[in-house]
């Protein structure tokens, strides 16, 4: 189910439930992008209020306290709650959160959480059977806590009525990916344009979890190896001149790969540059042959017999594809 539609007659209501411990940049940036939607559309269509569970200031991350407009009790009738942290381990009484949402009378009310909200979102049992993100270092955390929480690493998921976000720069894309399912794709360009962005990514693209995080930081090599291929996608690098400007043999290369990748070096490699290829398409209006030539391949027939290998579709049925959803989003 998708967030509901925009009514002609009100803005829309949007709660912001702050949590000790709580991002000022999310709160910001959430707040802002529907700010600047306002004055972009001459228009309120969107309203927001800040909460807290007891209506007293919040101390936000890093020790600001913040008043607050409302508890979250006293809230008047919200399109939507948004829930704001950035710490698991904080004390929370989620009893509360999850007694105002099903007293809320409404039942298209979209639950949402930034950061590391979906945690309390999930403790409070209001993700069961959905699918959610949170900010990379706590997803191990949320799978094991919370087994019935699909748990991805995306930027941000939308599931029916529930959507989440990883935090940080995601509020952006995030925020803007609900502006538009409610006032269409050409507004949420031109508000993207006031954020100066490149592009919006995707909800379903993945978050940039450090490589240095998923093996660990103990193995130099191969993350310095990893960032000389993702500085040189369009031109890329043999497996051999990798491993001469790592300082390590080829054999030794491979071997690393092979064990904390499960993977070889020129797959890895071909990976990296087929999902850059991919965003390219979702995202630009170059030509297929113009984004195959900016990732490495040779000519438009081996880009697109390629990515058709990988994803089992072919460069321009994806960019298709890609349009229709997004089309159909925006009605």
């Amino acid at each position: 189910m998708a967030p509901p539609k925009m009514q002609a007659s009100r803005p829309l209501r949007y709660g912001f439930l702050l949590l000790p411990n709580a991002s000022m940049a999310d709160f910001a940036i959430a707040s802002e992008v529907l700010t600047c939607a306002n004055q972009l559309a001459e228009n309120r269509c969107f309203e927001c209020l800040s909460l807290s569970l007891d209506g007293q200031p919040v101390a936000l991350l890093g020790g600001q306290r913040l008043p607050v407009e409302l508890p979250l009790s006293h809230a008047p009738r919200l399109d939507a709650l948004f829930v704001l942290s950035s710490d698991t381990h904080c004390e929370v009484n989620t009893d509360e959160i999850s007694r105002a949402v099903n007293q809320s009378g409404n039942d298209k009310l979209l639950v949402a959480a930034i950061g590391c909200g979906s945690y309390w979102l999930a403790r409070a049992g209001l993700l069961t059977g959905f699918r959610a993100t949170i900010h990379w270092q706590e997803i191990g955390r949320l799978s094991e806590d919370y087994p019935e929480v699909i748990v991805s690493s995306n930027l941000f998921e939308i599931d029916r009525n529930r959507a989440s976000c990883a935090g940080g720069a995601a509020t952006l894309d995030f925020m803007i990916s609900l502006v538009s399912s409610h006032l269409g794709g050409e507004f949420a360009a031109r508000l993207s344009e006031r954020f100066s962005m490149e592009r919006i990514r995707p909800g379903n693209e993945r978050q940039r979890i450090p490589l240095a995080t998923r093996i660990g930081g103990s193995q130099p090599k191969l993350t310095e190896a990893v960032s000389l291929m993702e500085a040189n996608i369009e031109e890329p690098l043999s497996t051999d001149d990798i491993a001469f400007y790592v300082g390590v043999s080829r054999r030794q290369l491979e071997r690393l790969f092979k064990q904390y990748l499960n993977t070889v070096p020129s797959k890895y490699y071909l990976e990296l540059r087929l999902n850059r290829a991919r965003q390219l398409l979702q995202q630009t209006s170059k030509s297929i042959v113009q984004i195959g030539l900016a990732c490495g391949f040779s000519s438009g027939p081996h880009f697109s017999s390629t990515y058709r290998n990988h994803f089992n579709i072919t460069p321009r049925e994806e960019r298709a594809q890609h349009a229709n959803q997004h089309s159909e989003h925006s009605l």
